[in-house]
């Protein structure tokens, strides 16, 4: 008998097994024991289910469903069965996952010819409990591709059946449960009864389902009501739809059809015209507001979008004078560290905000102030000569993630100041029932920009995100409401753009690394955009930021 030798990363053992064994088979027989149950593997840094079967030697790290990898098999597996409970419920109605919002998934009941009740919430929630204690398996099947979207365009689901055959692959897989087909983009639990917590409530117009906290499945995280998020993520899908360009099959489709062009000019035109209306509103209250204060998380596009809003503020009559909250970083010495002992560039007090706040009064007395600029590679504060004074008709733009938080400008009027929060809210889906991560749009951008500018490879940007994503949660994220605006800075074709300069980037990180099995997520994901020709976007463009080829100098 043929044999495979497993180091078990979890339990630092070299074993031997006979050839196929499974690795829930060898996990039942190290006797793995995590946190939360193992849920799967990463094997040579590579995620795969427990029924996969190992037919040469590997190195396997188990994973438990607080592992990123492992939570992401719980909200898919999740969403099958919501989807299941609706689908049993409601067969007269299309379940939509709209959006990831207040700490959970945003979805909508179309036809359904009513609005949601507490009745109907009631219902799905026991519906989706009994299928849970059915404990059905997730079936994984191999099919030639024109049975699976046979099967998928069955069930009405046709922008996922549209997305399998655009791809031309002879063979694909999908998901079977308790006789219903399904395919979340990526690996599911064993069987529903893994799945242990979860919520439903009313939310706006539909409904949101709630899933548990990453680090405590016994505790669900808290919802929230995003007033201000809700009402733009709705607006620019609403927008999306109208154009038909709500998936990435139907973005896809205008690629394939040579009209590609279109899609770039029109979502150019709505950032320009979004541009313009904000400018319009700060004009209108130029005689009170001074400071402009433009603030959003990593990879936002928030210089760029200054930028641009300095142009049109200058076509109101207004003079723009632009300033950055990273040159007032504290000495490197100086700098907060997290938990761990590491700088935590991220943390509010990363800024010298005294000192910060005396110029920005000495601005605003009238003044003139020698600004300082910070050298990112000594970590120390450098003076170049450079002097600001405002004058009669200048407004101060000032960009950097804190710009929303109250306790940046403890000695400066709140009317004196406009606030602007930024974020890419991907306005296309995958398909009907999974949306797109606006974290996963602003790390690729990012991964871009770190390559190009940087000289970062690709693995240490993808190491670096959880504690920037840490670091958004922390200081950023819980003051976008507190905006007079919020802008979007994504645009509807941006990933079939960044997918060419992003491929190389992701192969290049090798399977020895821990990086490796977020890299091929993000390689399968980008494989389902057809690729657009960046030669029309223009010169001002936000994704300029990223790409390169920008008119405004950085």
């Amino acid at each position: 008998m043929k044999e495979v030798i497993i180091y078990c990363k979890n339990t630092g053992q070299k074993v031997t097994y006979p050839m196929g064994v499974t690795l829930e088979e060898i996990a039942l027989d190290l006797k793995i024991q995590l946190k939360t149950p193992v849920c799967g593997a990463l094997v040579n840094n590579k995620l795969k289910e427990l029924s996969f079967s190992v037919v040469k030697s590997k190195n396997i790290e188990f994973v438990d469903m607080i592992h990123p990898d492992g939570r992401r098999m719980y909200i898919r597996s999740l969403l099958f069965v919501f989807y299941a409970a609706v689908n049993e419920l409601y067969p007269e109605a299309k379940m939509s996952i709209e959006h990831g919002i207040s700490n959970g998934y945003y979805a909508e009941m179309k036809g359904l010819g009513r609005d949601l009740t507490d009745t109907d919430i009631f219902a799905i929630d026991q519906a989706m409990k009994e299928v849970i204690r059915k404990n059905y398996p997730f079936e994984k099947l191999g099919l030639p591709t024109e049975e699976a979207v046979a099967l998928i365009r069955a069930q009405g689901l046709e922008s996922k059946a549209n997305l399998f055959e655009q791809q031309g692959t002879l063979y694909s897989y999908i998901y079977r449960m308790n006789g219903l087909v399904n395919y979340f983009y990526g690996h599911l639990l064993p069987s529903t009864g893994y799945i242990t917590n979860f919520g439903l409530e009313l939310y706006y117009e539909g409904l949101l389902l709630k899933v548990p906290h990453p680090e405590d499945y016994k505790t669900l995280q808290d919802s929230l009501r995003q007033n201000k998020l809700f009402s733009i993520y709705q607006e620019h899908k609403d927008w999306a739809e109208i154009l038909q360009v709500a998936t990435i099959s139907d973005l896809n489709r205008f690629t394939l059809n040579g009209k590609a062009g279109d899609i770039i000019k029109i979502s150019e035109a709505l950032h320009e015209k979004k541009i313009a209306e904000i400018a319009n509103r700060i004009s209108q209250s130029r005689d009170t507001v001074k400071l402009i204060l433009v603030a959003g998380p990593s990879s936002s596009g928030k210089t760029t979008f200054s930028k641009r809003l300095g142009v049109q503020l200058a076509v109101n009559g207004l003079w723009p004078i632009q300033i950055s909250l990273d040159d007032y970083f504290v000495d490197r010495e100086h700098t907060p560290r997290d938990e761990n002992g590491e700088y935590d560039f991220e943390a509010l007090h990363a800024i010298d905000v005294s000192y910060f706040n005396a110029q920005l009064i000495e601005l605003l007395a009238g003044k003139r102030v020698n600004v300082p600029k910070f050298n990112f590679l000594t970590g120390q504060r450098y003076f170049d000569g450079h002097y600001m004074e405002l004058k009669p008709g200048h407004v101060l733009i000032i960009e950097g993630i804190h710009g929303l938080n109250p306790d940046l400008l403890p000695e400066i009027e709140s009317s004196l100041t406009y606030k602007i929060f930024l974020s890419a809210l991907t306005q296309v889906s995958v398909d009907e029932h999974t949306h797109i991560s606006t974290s996963d749009n602003r790390l690729i951008r990012r991964m871009i920009r770190d390559s190009k500018y940087r000289g970062y490879p690709a693995h240490e940007t993808i190491k670096r995100w959880p504690l920037v994503r840490k670091g958004e949660e922390r200081n950023i994220f819980p003051f976008q409401e507190n905006a007079d605006i919020m802008f979007n800075s994504a645009t509807l074709y941006e990933l079939a753009i960044l997918k060419k300069y992003a491929e190389p980037l992701l192969q290049s990180v090798t399977e020895n690394r821990d990086e490796y099995s977020e890299s091929t997520r993000l390689l399968k994901f980008l494989s389902y955009f057809k690729p657009m020709d960046d030669s029309e976007i223009p010169p001002t463009s936000l994704l300029r930021e990223f790409l390169g080829g920008s008119s405004f100098t950085y």
